[in-house]
């Protein structure tokens, strides 16, 4: 089971270029960052957490902005978003900078999208919440199809062009795994239809055997194979013994969390952290 860290990364936190060498150097598999546009002053979504929205939200930076300085400091630790809001994202944009980080990083990258939370927020972008996955949908199908075919054209109800050269393609063949987030059944079945792996958190009643066997049986009904899907579990718990059910489930990665902390917080926190890679 490998193990990762996901993380903010704002303007007030560490610098990302060294909190991805710092990981790297303590044996830690990835970094995945979180991503928010912007937040809207005036919104009616509750936090799904409770209470305030905290800092982090409305101080991010652009991911792949972010993760272009972790992977010029780094030259194995994956990087990944966690999760890019891609209904917020123009899939051609977006399939350009997924193509390009993954050249660039000597195909590290790892895409974890999902449909987001905050209604406002996409809204501000074109998007509607009760309509959110099957945009994600499209676009998701329409990026796979930039970055595998040399003339490659969409015909759908919310992405729609001809034939279009878009190069580079991805440094992965035929591009970086596609990992969806979310609990539901809904999601599921979704990453056994169009995706590459599952991103769930692990939060309220999470188990990792029956999630894992959640996983196999939506696969096997559709006809695919369990083992070409990876899952990849958010927000994991930070303790070596509590984290040996997720490996006896076969979970494929953990993500722990890094705060968005300073320089001196963070490398004390990865210090106490690292022995949780060992062995993996």
């Amino acid at each position: 089971m490998l193990v990762g860290a996901f993380h903010f990364p704002t303007d007030y936190g560490i610098e990302i270029g060294e909190l991805a060498r710092a990981l790297e150097a303590r044996g830690f598999e990835s970094l995945f960052v979180c991503e928010h546009t912007h937040i809207p002053v005036n919104r009616r979504t509750p936090f799904p957490a409770g209470g305030e929205l905290p800092k982090r939200y409305s101080h991010t930076h652009d991911p792949f902005v972010a993760l272009s300085f972790a992977a010029a400091t780094t030259r194995s630790l994956k990087l990944g978003t966690g999760i890019a809001l891609l209904p917020q994202r123009d899939p051609i944009i977006t399939a350009k900078s997924v193509a390009s980080l993954d050249q660039l990083c000597g195909g590290r990258f790892v895409f974890a999208v999902g449909g987001g939370w905050n209604v406002e927020e996409m809204e501000n972008h074109g998007a509607r919440y009760d309509s959110r996955f099957k945009l994600l949908r499209e676009r998701v199908l329409a990026m796979k199809a930039l970055w595998t075919q040399e003339e490659a054209q969409f015909h759908g109800q919310f992405v729609n062009f001809d034939p279009v050269w878009l190069y580079p393609k991805p440094k992965q063949k035929p591009h970086p795994p596609v990992l969806l987030g979310g609990e539901s059944d809904h999601t599921v079945r979704r990453v056994v239809e169009f995706c590459d792996g599952w991103f769930p958190r692990a939060r309220g009643e999470f188990e990792p055997k029956s999630a894992a066997q959640r996983l196999r049986r939506a696969a096997s009904a559709v006809g695919r194979d369990p083992s070409t899907l990876s899952i990849t579990v958010f927000n994991a718990p930070a303790d070596k013994a509590a984290l040996a059910p997720y490996r006896d489930a076969g979970i494929t990665r953990v993500l722990i969390e890094v705060p968005d902390r300073g320089r001196d917080e963070v490398l004390r926190l990865l210090d106490e952290k690292a022995s949780l890679c060992a062995g993996e």
